[in-house]
């Protein structure tokens, strides 16, 4: 299930400077899902997006507003 692979990524995120380095400079979800899919958990950005403003264990998960994004 994509959403206990997302937490479980969370989780190792918190615990490795390094990748929550990679993460904090990604500029959307689904590059988040691919710095994830390359450690080898399976969720997309739109799943992320889905946990924003909860917390994973010691991550809270937050939507960041980019100006000049459109959908």
């Amino acid at each position: 299930m994509a959403l206990d692979q997302l937490k479980a990524f969370l989780v190792r995120m918190q615990d490795d400077p390094t990748l929550r380095q990679q993460v904090l400079a990604a500029s959307t979800a689904d590059d988040v899902a691919q710095i994830a899919a390359g450690l080898g958990y399976e969720f997309s950005g739109d799943e992320l997006l889905r946990l924003s403003g909860q917390k994973v264990g010691r991550v809270t998960v937050k939507k960041q507003d980019l100006p000049g994004e459109y959908n």
